[in-house]
């Protein structure tokens, strides 16, 4: 199992980094165990675990430190004499076959030999589950993501302990590790944070009756990722495991493409500064599962999940009057140009800011065609054409009245527009959009 894995992977580096020789049962008792249910508050809640079975007038938080070790002798007692299943073992098939199906995932009748040590290795795995936002966690075979997520428990039980926190929840380990991972590797990071710097980082929401961990957009911790590891591509397993388990699969994640992203927002824009936010990353992405129906993730998933509409209806961004709103919708149009760029351009090396001018260009058409003759002919037919023929059609209308070098550059993007494929036309005819848009309300 996957957990299993994940979990193997950590325990060596565990091992090397703080020179112990600890076995899985080992690290589970002394490690583990002490963190994760030794509490009142606990970090994981594992369905039908010996560590959520309780007797009557038993509750979670109200068990003393004997009645939570023997839930723990409940657990040995399972592994030493039970053969595995969910109940007990993270990640692997439920104990009756009639319920594989709704909580069980990468079943198969091969039958794989289990020891003692894969069960505890599958607890520790499931323990390092990365939580995003669309109820799914990533699982990631890497000892340095393994390792930096287990700083990050430490943390988090800090909190859940601490007294002026009483109203945190507990059992979000996940979305902590989604969150604690986001901002480790982030631009923000600082080694002597504080909870009142996270609740700033929105990784908290704190109100009057209740504190928990927000869970991050996949978009964020692909950007923070992408910091620490710019060249690297990441094998991650998407999965849930709840009441009903479900299993995505193996997705490849290019982290190179949050630098490229990055790159190019730099040279339109000259600055990297919206990328230091949270709240400019989690422009881009579209929900995780349909990301990962794309079978990787890499620039086609963090196209921004609101730019669809404008893709396939000829309506335009729109910008307000209102200077903080104008300054939000300003943003948006940005993030939307950087990822429109970014796949036309995506084989070439040079960054061109070619619609800008463009743009200009049909802003200058309207400005001399009658009436409202220009301004129909550029909203409805122009951005409004659905294939390069609408569109060319569109554009050897505006010819007749231009001249000199607007006439020259318009008969250049004719032909251009003619070569392009179906994919790059719809990229291009968006981002001129956006850009008329733009220039309209600079002019």
């Amino acid at each position: 199992m996957i957990t299993t894995l994940v979990g193997k992977t950590f325990l060596k580096a565990y091992n090397e980094k703080y020179s112990k020789n600890y076995s899985a049962k080992e690290f589970f008792e002394k490690v583990y165990f002490e963190l994760f249910f030794n509490h009142p508050k606990y970090m994981q809640w594992v369905t039908n675990s010996p560590f959520v079975q309780m007797k009557k007038g038993q509750k979670p938080h109200l068990l003393s430190s004997d009645e939570r070790l023997e839930k723990l002798e409940n657990l040995y007692s399972k592994v030493e004499e039970e053969v595995p299943d969910a109940s007990f073992a993270i990640g692997f098939p439920a104990s009756e076959s009639k319920d594989f199906a709704s909580t069980s995932g990468l079943v198969s009748d091969i039958v794989i030999e289990t020891d003692d040590e894969d069960v505890y290795l599958s607890w520790i795995g499931g323990g390092l589950g990365i939580g995003v936002a669309g109820g799914f966690n990533l699982l990631i075979n890497d000892p340095e993501i393994t390792l930096a997520t287990f700083e990050g428990w430490q943390y988090y039980r800090k909190y859940l302990n601490d007294p002026t926190l009483e109203k945190l929840r507990g059992n979000q380990i996940n979305s902590w590790n989604g969150q604690w991972l986001t901002y480790k590797f982030g631009k923000n990071y600082s080694t002597d944070f504080n909870f009142f710097d996270l609740e700033q980082e929105r990784i908290f929401k704190v109100d009057t009756a209740l504190a928990e961990v927000n869970t991050v957009n996949w978009s964020n911790l692909f950007f923070s990722l992408s910091n620490q590891f710019p060249e690297r591509t990441m094998n991650a397993y998407v999965y849930s495991f709840g009441q009903t388990n479900k299993t995505i699969g193996f997705i490849p994640i290019y982290l190179k493409e949050g630098r490229r992203l990055k790159d190019i927002f730099k040279q339109l824009f000259h600055t990297e500064k919206p990328f230091e936010t949270k709240e400019f990353q989690s422009l881009f992405g579209m929900h995780i599962k349909r990301a990962c129906e794309l079978g990787s993730i890499g620039l086609h998933a963090l196209r921004p999940d609101s730019l669809k509409k404008y893709m396939e209806e000829s309506r335009n961004i729109p910008f307000s009057k209102d200077e903080e709103k104008r300054k939000e919708q300003i943003l948006i149009y940005q993030s939307y140009k950087t990822w429109l760029i970014a796949m036309i351009s995506k084989n070439k090396e040079q960054i061109t800011d070619y619609t800008s001018e463009l743009a200009k260009l049909i802003l200058r058409y309207r400005g001399i065609a009658k009436g409202n003759t220009g301004k129909n002919l550029i909203e409805k037919d122009l951005f409004g054409a659905k294939s390069k023929r609408g569109f060319i059609e569109a554009l050897t209308e505006m010819i007749s009245i231009l001249e000199g070098s607007d006439l020259d550059a318009l008969k250049k993007l004719k032909d251009e527009v003619h070569l392009m494929t179906n994919e790059e036309f719809s990229y291009f005819s968006t981002l001129l959009k956006f850009d008329y848009a733009f220039e309209e309300k600079q002019s």
